[in-house]
C-alpha cells in the first residue's frame, strides 16, 4: 500500500511538472539510502539522465510562467508527462527501500500503467485550472499559478517519499482546490461575458436612438429652411410682381418734351 501511495503520489508530481520528480527522485537515488532504485531504472540516477532533467526542468520553470505559452507547452507535456509518470511510478513502487512489494516488482507495466495515469489526471486538471486562472486574473495569475504548481509538484514528491501516507490528504485538497478554481473561472468567465453582451446592446440602443433624433432635427429644420429661402427672396424682390406704374414708366422715355396743353 505504501509503494502504491509512493508511487501515486511522484506521479501526481509529474502530472504538474515533469521534470522536478525526476531531478529529485535521481538526487535521493544517487545521494542517499531513502530509494534504491529497481536495476532496470538505475540510468534515473546517472548523471547524464540527472543532468538533462535539470536542465530541462529549468525550461519548464520558465515556458510555463509565460501567458499563452503556458498553454503550448501543456500541450506538449501532454504526451511527455504521463510517460515520466509511469517510469517514476515503476521505479520509486519497485523500490526496497519504500515497501517490500512484490507485486510491483513483479508487475512493472501494471505500474507504469498505473502511474501514467496518475500523471494524466493530474495534468489533465491543472490544464483545466489554467485558463481559468488567467481568465480571471487577465493573464496576470499565470506566473503565480505557475510557483504554486511547482511548490506543491515539490512538497508532493517529499511527502511521497517520506510521509507517503499523507498523499491521499494532498490529493483530496488538490481536487477541492481545482474544482473551485474551475468553477469560479466559469462563473466569472459568463458575468463578463453577460456585462459585454448588455453593453453592446446599450450602445446598439444609444446609436439608433441618436439616429433617429438626427432624422427628426433634419425633418424639423427643414420647412424652416425653406421659409427662410422664401423670405429673403420677397426682401430682395427677385419674386415681386411689376405694378402698372412701373409698365407705364417704363413706356415714357427720358428727357422726352411734354406734350403741350
Amino acid at each position: 500500500m505504501l509503494a502504491a501511495l509512493t508511487g501515486a503520489g511522484l506521479s501526481a508530481a509529474a502530472g504538474l511538472n515533469a521534470f522536478i520528480p525526476l531531478v529529485l527522485v535521481g538526487v535521493f537515488a544517487r545521494f542517499t539510502e531513502f530509494i534504491q532504485l529497481p536495476a532496470h531504472l538505475e540510468w534515473l540516477q546517472s548523471w547524464p539522465a540527472i543532468i538533462i532533467s535539470l536542465g530541462l526542468l529549468v525550461a519548464e520553470l520558465i515556458i510555463d510562467k509565460i501567458p499563452g505559452v503556458d498553454h503550448v507547452n501543456d500541450l506538449i507535456q501532454t504526451a511527455v508527462r504521463p510517460v515520466v509518470g509511469g517510469i517514476i511510478f515503476a521505479a520509486t513502487a519497485a523500490s526496497t527501500v519504500v515497501d517490500e512489494s512484490n507485486f510491483w516488482q513483479d508487475n512493472p507495466l501494471v505500474a507504469g500503467v498505473v502511474g501514467a495515469v496518475v500523471a494524466l489526471l493530474t495534468h489533465v486538471a491543472k490544464a483545466a485550472s489554467r485558463p481559468a486562472v488567467n481568465a480571471t486574473t487577465g493573464g496576470t495569475g499565470a506566473p503565480l499559478a505557475s510557483f504554486a504548481e511547482d511548490a506543491i509538484a515539490v512538497a508532493l514528491v517529499l511527502i511521497a517519499i517520506f510521509v507517503p501516507v499523507l498523499v491521499v490528504f494532498v490529493f483530496v485538497i488538490m481536487g477541492i482546490a481545482v474544482y473551485r478554481i474551475v468553477t469560479t473561472g466559469r462563473r466569472r468567465r459568463r458575468h463578463r461575458e453577460m456585462r459585454q453582451a448588455e453593453e453592446r446592446l446599450e450602445r446598439e440602443s444609444q446609436e439608433a436612438e441618436g439616429g433617429m433624433v438626427a432624422w427628426w432635427r433634419s425633418k424639423w429644420r427643414e420647412p424652416r429652411r425653406l421659409s427662410r429661402s422664401s423670405k429673403h427672396s420677397w426682401i430682395d424682390g427677385s419674386d415681386d410682381d411689376p405694378g402698372p406704374d412701373a409698365s407705364a414708366g417704363s413706356s415714357r422715355t427720358p428727357g422726352s418734351p411734354q406734350s403741350p396743353k
